[in-house]
């Protein structure tokens, strides 16, 4: 059996499947251990898995933004999610190395996967590399690639296979890596001096498009619901999405849950765990403008309080959390600012989407629910009461919405993520072992030749 090691940024989106992969794999009989947040620990023991929580500012709780987002109010459009990405992914980076490199130095693993925005693995992905195990990633969110086939990753522009296409998306890739996300880059390379004391290698990734770093790149979602790019990463594999739902504890059912009224259609609006600071943003408003629809709304905070809505009209029903195994089957729509993993859940039950997109990788996922029309892009993240309803109303009267969401729900029931990474990892260790092995043969026959040449003279 053999020993991996797990990394992950602590959040939910990202913890939650890798938590999942430790189950699995401790119950294959390997040994796990998971670097993540501290507040993950109880999840990642019950997983079977051995938890080593981050420290400093690598160790935050989304649940509290002040605690590393403390101007996202001073922020919007792309200097937010520069901020976001700044502060969420990039300033970590030393203390997810200094983490990563204490357990790697007493504990030998035969290989290493991390969430794709890990980016305290850097050290080990560029430059010389070293005698060091196989790195893999896992995709949690929609495939962060540059290509000629699309815009910047979170523009939400509809990709292009035209010339004239491509040649705007090769300049508008151009401008965010040397312009809107310059400085996003300027002080990753900075950190990255400060956590190795060595210059910066030549093939120190866009901290944007690091897919290509990874020995391999295993995406968690499926082919189906990517663009079909000409210039595909030879290294990215399609898994699919994994089953978080023993990953954190169940929620328990709401009190009104059996007297739900299942004789309507149901819409579930939700912002999910971390965007939910305003509920007006989306769920007060998609409450409101279904009102006097012959619907029933099923709203979700995302743990925060049900109180924080205030009131709501007589066919909306909230809790803090909701199984999704036993309401997404219930569920005609879905209303949602676009997370990927609650797109994932709804796509697997074959239901259909109305996207507001927040920030972070929100329009990429709206952008890609359009193009392969599985439900509607308000290309929005504040829409109007009117365009709610506009679009539910168009969600639940087109067949062709449910169709298509009902095609990519049939191909998820091919893919088996867990079976997938189990074997990724297996193969990645095998090969690695096989190197070593061969590395020992050549450097034991160098010496004995060399014993000879000295015996000769």
């Amino acid at each position: 059996m053999s020993n991996y090691l797990l990394a992950s940024t602590p959040l939910v989106g990202h913890v939650a499947p890798l938590v999942a992969v430790a189950r699995d794999l401790t119950a294959r009989g390997h040994e796990v251990t998971m670097l993540t947040g501290s507040r993950f620990s109880p999840s990642i023991r019950a997983a079977g898995a051995e938890p080593v929580p981050l420290e400093g500012v690598a160790d935050f709780d989304e649940r509290e933004l002040d605690s590393y987002l403390p101007d996202a109010e001073r922020y919007r459009g792309i200097a937010l999610s520069r901020y976001q990405l700044t502060q969420t992914f990039v300033r970590p980076m030393p203390e997810q190395w200094r983490a990563l490199r204490a357990v790697l130095d007493v504990t030998r693993f035969d290989s290493i996967l991390v969430d794709n925005f890990f980016l305290g693995a850097l050290p080990l992905l560029v430059g010389e590399r070293g005698q060091r195990p196989p790195v893999l990633a896992v995709g949690v969110g929609p495939l962060a690639q540059f290509s000629r086939n699309t815009a910047p990753p979170n523009s939400g522009f509809a990709p292009s296979w035209s010339r004239a296409g491509m040649l705007r998306n090769r300049a508008m890739n151009f401008f965010a890596q040397r312009v809107l996300f310059r400085s996003l880059q300027q002080y990753a390379l900075g950190l990255y001096g400060q956590m190795t004391d060595s210059p910066v290698p030549l093939d120190f990734p866009f901290v944007l498009d690091v897919a290509a770093a990874f020995d391999s790149y295993l995406h968690l979602g499926p082919r189906e619901f990517e663009y079909p790019l000409d210039d595909l990463l030879p290294n990215v594999r399609f898994v699919g999405p994994i089953d978080t739902s023993r990953s954190i504890p169940a929620p328990a059912m709401p009190g009104w849950w059996d007297d739900l009224d299942r004789s309507r259609p149901i819409i579930h609006v939700t912002q999910g765990t971390v965007a939910n600071s305003d509920f007006d943003s989306l769920v007060r408003p998609t409450a409101m403008a279904l009102a006097d629809m012959d619907v029933t709304v099923v709203a979700s905070t995302g743990g925060r309080p049900v109180e924080a809505l205030g009131p709501l009209p007589d066919n909306c029903r909230a809790a803090e959390f909701l199984p999704y195994d036993q309401l997404l089957p219930a569920t005609s729509a879905i209303v949602t600012n676009g997370g990927f993993g609650t797109i994932m859940l709804s796509l697997a039950h074959g239901v259909p989407a109305v996207v507001a997109p927040g920030a972070e990788d929100k329009p990429e996922v709206a952008a890609r629910v359009a193009f392969h029309g599985t439900g509607i892009d308000l290309r929005t993240a504040t829409p109007t009461h009117a365009q709610i309803r506009e679009a539910v109303a168009d969600v639940l009267d087109d067949t062709d919405y449910r169709r298509h969401a009902a095609a990519i729900s049939s191909a998820l029931s091919q893919y088996d993520a867990l079976e997938s990474i189990a074997h990724a990892l297996e193969r990645a260790s095998s090969h690695a072992a096989e190197q070593d092995e061969h590395v020992r043969r050549r450097s034991r026959l160098c010496t004995s030749r060399t014993g000879v040449r000295a015996a000769r003279r």
